[in-house]
């Protein structure tokens, strides 16, 4: 693992923490950030999760 490769997949596991704590907030009724905001970050993070996690395959391939 290259450490550009490990940023990426860093990164990817913080924003996949971020959609699942987004959900449990939306589904318990009452989201701390409110409904609004919490789900922008729900919807940012699902297909920023992908597209890092993407990155730090294609990286860590390029670097072998």
């Amino acid at each position: 693992m290259t450490p550009k490769s490990g940023a990426l997949l860093g990164g990817s596991c913080v924003t996949a923490i971020a959609a699942v704590g987004s959900i449990f907030e939306l589904s318990s009724g009452t989201p701390q950030l409110g409904g609004t905001l919490t789900g922008v970050i729900l919807a940012l993070s699902i297909p920023l999760t992908a597209i890092l996690f993407f990155a730090a395959i294609q990286v860590a391939k390029a670097e072998q």
